[in-house]
């Protein structure tokens, strides 16, 4: 087989889900953050519209304290947990840097947002697979905030944007292993 297409399978194979307190707390070096944000750019866009933006955040504790203040904010009542703050709290105290990554809907409206969503999924996705190559840990989480309106327009983005999630960046000691549930056979239609 060649070995780009080896290589390729390879990396998209052994990537996983490393839980944010997984991680060591060893920094990645910015520079490659931001090669990896560069990959992020390469994903596919229908009309060229790049729905992807990204927040970086160097100092995941900032991040944590805003976002476990968020949820305290916008919990009424007995909807308040504080477990859940603390946990919200401390999610990234072992991450390196974490990135909210967001679309942001263009301004072809002949294009559906579920094509700018799964373009900006694309865009995650090209940063999961670098930092697997760069034996850099990731999550891609919805937790939290991530997916509630207050969240959004904390970052000053408009009903028609979509927050897809924080990536939690770092390094770590242990991988998980990977599996498959439904063989593939199950998941392929063949037609001739």
């Amino acid at each position: 087989m060649d070995v780009a297409f080896s290589t390729i399978s390879t990396i998209i194979k052994d990537r996983r889900s490393v839980k944010p307190l997984a991680m060591n707390g060893n920094k990645i070096p910015n520079g490659q953050v931001a090669a990896l944000l560069e990959l992020a750019d390469w994903a596919p866009t229908h009309g060229l519209t790049e729905p992807w933006r990204f927040i970086v955040y160097e100092k995941p504790q900032e991040f944590c304290l805003q976002h476990a203040e968020l949820y305290k904010q916008n919990s009424f009542g007995d909807s308040f947990d504080a477990a859940n703050y603390n946990k919200l709290l401390h999610q990234g105290d072992k991450a390196s840097h974490i990135i909210v990554a967001i679309m942001k809907r263009g301004n072809l409206p002949k294009i559906p947002a579920l094509e700018e969503i799964a373009a900006a999924s694309c865009a995650i996705q090209n940063i999961l697979l670098g930092a697997t190559a760069l034996n850099i840990a990731s999550f891609w989480s919805t937790g939290g905030m991530a997916l509630r309106p207050a969240f959004r327009s904390f970052f000053n983005y408009g009903e028609d944007d979509q927050v897809m999630g924080i990536l939690y960046l770092g390094y770590a000691d242990e991988y998980p292993a990977g599996k498959r549930s439904i063989p593939l056979e199950e998941k392929i239609t063949w037609i001739q």
